[in-house]
């Protein structure tokens, strides 16, 4: 006996739902980085039937810098049926794309969060060198911020908490010498009671 279960949750289940669904939970299309070139630094995708291939991105993140970088005054676009809000510091654009039914608030509360969450880990230097050197953490920072085109955190404080690196794995160019006597001398304890434990 066939008995399907229909339920009215299904929808949500399915991925690309986000321009035909309205109560879809599939917000983001894409959150996009370029250098001031218009070249690709970061992106990530998540509407596979509009940017399928890599050949379609590319080429609508050209079509996307060429009409973002002559146009300093707005802050919002709608191209090629997918709106697209942004921001340029130093030699970045920012990009969250979403539908085009999609509200502008929700995009620019996002965009602002990466923004403000990459800034934190970079120190307030936001530009190309300092992001690809600390790559790990802004992909990191955008899986904590958009899963699968479903916003999770808007709060960037949030997200960097949670991406947050252990004492341990920090570097010690980034340490004070008083932060790495303290993780070597917790260290040392630590062996030290193990050691007498054994």
């Amino acid at each position: 006996m066939d008995v399907s279960l229909r339920s009215p949750w299904v929808h949500f289940a399915k991925m690309g739902d986000f321009d035909t669904d309205p109560t879809s939970l599939y917000s983001v299309k894409g959150i996009v980085i370029l250098d001031q070139d218009g070249n690709r630094v970061l992106s990530k995708y998540f509407d596979k039937s509009t940017f399928g291939t890599t050949k379609d991105q590319k080429a609508f993140e050209k079509s996307l810098f060429q009409k973002t970088s002559r146009n300093s005054s707005s802050e919002i676009i709608l191209l090629d049926g997918v709106t697209c809000i942004y921001r340029s510091n130093v030699d970045l654009y920012m990009y969250v794309l979403g539908s085009s039914r999609e509200n502008e608030l929700v995009l620019e509360s996002l965009l602002n969060c990466l923004f403000d969450a990459i800034s934190t880990v970079l120190r307030k230097n936001v530009e190309k060198k300092a992001l690809i050197d600390a790559m790990d953490t802004c992909i990191l920072i955008i899986d904590e911020i958009c899963d699968e085109g479903i916003i999770l955190e808007t709060d960037p404080q949030s997200v960097v908490a949670r991406c947050a690196l252990k004492a341990d794995e920090i570097s010690f160019s980034d340490q004070t010498f008083s932060q790495v006597g303290i993780s070597l001398m917790s260290s040392a304890k630590e062996q030290f009671k193990w050691s007498l434990l054994k």
